[in-house]
């Protein structure tokens, strides 16, 4: 559509405000909320983690890696199943390595009973496969741990390094928001940190990692998922490591080796997309491609 026809259809469709209606409605937008969500810590090093995805193998290798790096608490984001074979095999390892979680999408309707992922997908291919993926995690997932998901916070902040951070999910804005690096200006980056009275947040969901350093001094992280490859040709998955450090919170992304191979033998034997299994095999995305902006897509290999 040519600029003067879109800026005609915009005015058409808008209302016009006073100076002051204009003023009172950018302050309300603005407006820092208040969520009652308590502060965990202090802590000097915490390892923050999305996206399970069923992938015990690469839960297990991670709480070796805390467990090596001395971090004094470990917390992951959520959607702890779809993709990947055995969902039941990751609830004792997340209990008996004391992480704490908060609700993804895939908790929310695992939990809840409802009878899709929310992943907010919009194309059909992407929907076929969050469809499979989705229906094989709910299909093998006990009552109790459905029910155990429900009970998990939406939300959850943490201190490190004098810094209060919010971990979400997809954003502050909602479970299943896509924040990716070229999609996510630093202003408006800056205004959900206004909004929601922290120094920075951290979130996934979208499977791929990025760092970002504000203008105001805060923080914002995308810490990537263990679940699959962050669709770069590495068969690694990926993690957060937060530490205070001199010159204050260091947000690092570091890659995490598991057994890869173990993981796609048991999904070819639970009969999964193979699709899925080669995605695993070589670190690059063959499915759920469509919801990505252009410059992600552009650096995939399908």
């Amino acid at each position: 559509m040519p600029l003067e026809e879109f800026r005609q259809a915009a005015a058409a469709a808008g209302r016009t405000l006073s100076p002051g209606e204009r003023r009172a409605a950018l302050e309300g937008w603005l407006a820092a909320g208040e969520d009652g969500v308590p502060v965990e810590g202090p802590y000097r090093r915490v390892v923050v983690f999305g996206g399970v995805y069923n992938n015990h193998h690469a839960l297990a290798a991670l709480l070796e890696e805390a467990s090596r790096l001395e971090a004094e608490a470990v917390y992951c984001l959520g959607d702890l199943g779809g993709f990947g074979p055995h969902p039941d095999r990751v609830w004792p390892l997340l209990r008996e390595g004391g992480v704490a979680i908060i609700q993804g999408n895939y908790e929310q309707s695992l939990a809840s009973g409802a009878t899709d992922c929310a992943c907010g997908y919009t194309d059909p291919r992407d929907n076929h496969f969050a469809a499979l993926s989705y229906g094989y995690t709910e299909r093998h997932t006990s009552p109790e741990f459905k029910r155990w998901m429900g009970e998990q916070p939406a939300r959850r902040r943490i201190a490190v390094g004098g810094r209060e951070l919010l971990l979400v999910h997809g954003s502050p804005r909602r479970v299943n928001e896509f924040l990716f690096a070229s999609t996510a200006p630093l202003p408006f980056l800056e205004v959900l940190v206004a909004q929601n009275r922290c120094h920075g947040f951290l979130c996934t969901h979208t499977g791929l990692p990025w760092v970002r350093s504000l203008p105001s001094g805060a923080q914002v992280a995308n810490v990537g998922v263990i679940g699959r490859p962050a669709n770069n040709g590495r068969t690694e998955v990926c993690f957060a490591l937060l530490e205070a450090r001199r010159e204050g919170l260091a947000i690092e992304i570091r890659p995490l080796r598991y057994h890869f191979e173990a993981l796609a033998a048991e999904m070819r034997a639970e009969e999964l997309p193979e699709e899925f299994v080669a995605t695993v095999r070589t670190g690059w995305w063959t499915t759920c491609l469509e919801i990505l902006p252009p410059k992600e897509r552009a650096a995939s290999r399908y």
